[in-house]
């Protein structure tokens, strides 16, 4: 009877197991591992593990046992796994990835990781390309203004540029008057024109009769900086208060004015000698003080409120110049000595794009608020636009006007002495500015004063009031509130 109930509910599990195949196999599988069990356990094939036996001695180890061996982790195609074998879409374990060595980027990426710096790598080397390709522009630009410039000067000037003087590099006899030309020497580019910033390059010349030395400032676009420029641009556009970017060449000449003995140095007795006996032949290179300009008429409105010494003058057009000029003077007589047929010539020949302003002035540029920013300092100033071209050749039409600014405080060390009402008139107008500087100078010493008066009263109040007792304290207070209070309704009955 048991074998015949044996051979039933086998094939009753055999019909289950085909049901199951058909349905689901996976069902089939957690089936016929349950079915094994239950039939092991009726044959007596299932025993429980026997417990370990108790160590009976603690103090000896156990050498029988041995350690349980650790898991090995074998891939899926080494293990003999007949269910993954006959199951294959069910075998979820990770497939594992190959080691490699960790300098092996080709091996552990590919090219779609590297997205973002394919962006910005070729950004990074657009900009320093147009930064580089700017700053060489702009030194280009200033060496051929240097080309046509630099001989002009050399022809001017003793000394030129950062370096020795002329007779310095040529190891001449320094009291010799002989001023050799540009092609006598060689001077490297450096000492000739030096660049300050990348859009600015300045030069230097002394050494002239009648001129104490001459600075000469080159100013440039921001190539290099494409961004800020259109934003300046635009900017300059929209905006009258905001002065658009421009490319242009100042010079400024300072005038001896008769002070050849206190700005020329000297390093011994004999030398100051010499210079005592070389100036006594000398024409005397002052002249009276004067604002004189003449100036392009875009210029005019941006001059009068960037310049002090400019809004001194009045605006008048004179006939003898083009129509795109216009004249600011102080005084008629000033522009009838001034405006010479040599300085009309060469304006005419600059012409209306590269001129900017001819500045003959006394006075500082920013409005002096102290006593010792008002003293004067004579000096010519020329401003000049600078061409597109990067040729020598493109300065041709604006050399003369630039020679002339040059050998101008010679004409006006000859020929500007004027009438005597002329020159009160114009001492005047300094004076009513010097008046109101000392003015201003005396109110705040006032204010000082008063401030320091108020500081010593206070620390002597103070003192008193320490030594006092806490009742003398109190009644001391009490009689400053009530002084306090009668001022106060003294101020308010005055104001009634």
């Amino acid at each position: 009877m048991q074998v015949t109930g044996l051979a039933h509910v086998d094939r009753s599990a055999t019909a289950a197991v085909g049901r199951c195949t058909t349905a689901d196999p996976s069902l089939f599988l957690l089936f016929s591992f349950t079915m094994g069990d239950f039939i092991k356990s009726l044959f007596g094939g299932f025993k429980p593990a026997p417990a370990p036996a108790s160590n009976l001695d603690s103090d000896f180890p156990e050498y029988d046992s041995a350690p349980s061996p650790s898991p090995i982790y074998s891939s899926p195609s080494s293990s003999p796994n007949p269910t993954a074998a006959a199951f294959p879409e069910y075998n979820t374990l990770p497939t594992p990835v190959p080691y490699t060595k960790w300098y092996r980027v080709w091996e552990r990426t590919s090219p779609s990781d590297f997205k973002n710096e394919a962006v910005i790598i070729p950004f990074i080397i657009l900009l320093a390309a147009v930064h580089i390709w700017g700053r060489r522009k702009n030194k280009r630009k200033a060496n051929a203004w240097a080309a046509a410039h630099i001989p002009v000067l050399e022809r001017e000037f003793a000394s030129v540029g950062f370096g020795k003087s002329v007779k310095e590099q040529l190891g001449r006899d320094s009291q010799s008057d002989e001023v050799p030309g540009a092609g006598d020497r060689d001077i490297t580019a450096e000492s000739l024109i030096k660049e300050t910033t990348a859009q600015e390059y300045t030069t230097y010349a002394t050494g002239r009769q009648n001129v104490a030395f001459a600075d000469v400032r080159i100013k440039l676009f921001k190539r290099y900086n494409p961004m800020t420029l259109a934003m300046e641009m635009i900017l300059g556009f929209l905006f009258e208060s905001m002065r658009a970017p421009k490319e242009n060449m100042e010079i400024t000449v300072h005038a001896f004015d008769g002070k050849e003995k206190d700005l020329v140095p000297v390093k011994s007795k004999a030398e100051l000698d010499a210079k005592d006996s070389r100036f006594k032949g000398l024409q005397n290179s002052g002249y009276d003080a004067c604002v004189w300009a003449v100036v392009h008429k875009e210029q005019m409105k941006g001059l009068r409120d960037e310049r002090y010494d400019v809004s001194l003058t009045a605006t008048k057009d004179h006939k003898s110049l083009p129509t795109w000029a216009s004249v600011m003077s102080e005084s008629a007589e000033v522009t009838e000595t001034l405006l010479t047929k040599e300085l009309i010539e060469c304006l005419e020949k600059a012409g209306e794009e590269a001129f900017e302003y001819l500045i003959v002035t006394d006075q500082p540029i920013d409005k002096p608020s102290k006593l010792d920013e008002a003293n004067p300092r004579k000096r010519v100033i020329l401003s000049l636009r600078l061409p597109s071209s990067l040729q020598a050749s493109a300065y041709e039409t604006t050399i003369p006007l630039f020679e002339y600014s040059v050998r101008l405080p010679d004409i006006l060390a000859a020929t500007a002495h004027f009438r005597p009402e002329v020159t009160r008139r114009i001492k005047s107008t300094r004076e009513e500015e010097v008046k109101k500087l000392k003015k201003a100078g005396e109110g705040e010493k006032a204010e000082e004063r008063r401030l320091e008066a108020e500081k010593k009263k206070k620390e002597m109040r103070d003192t008193r009031l320490k030594g006092l007792s806490a009742e003398e304290q109190r009644k001391f207070l009490e009689r400053e509130r009530e002084k306090g209070q009668k001022k106060q309704e003294k101020r308010m009955s005055r104001k009634a």
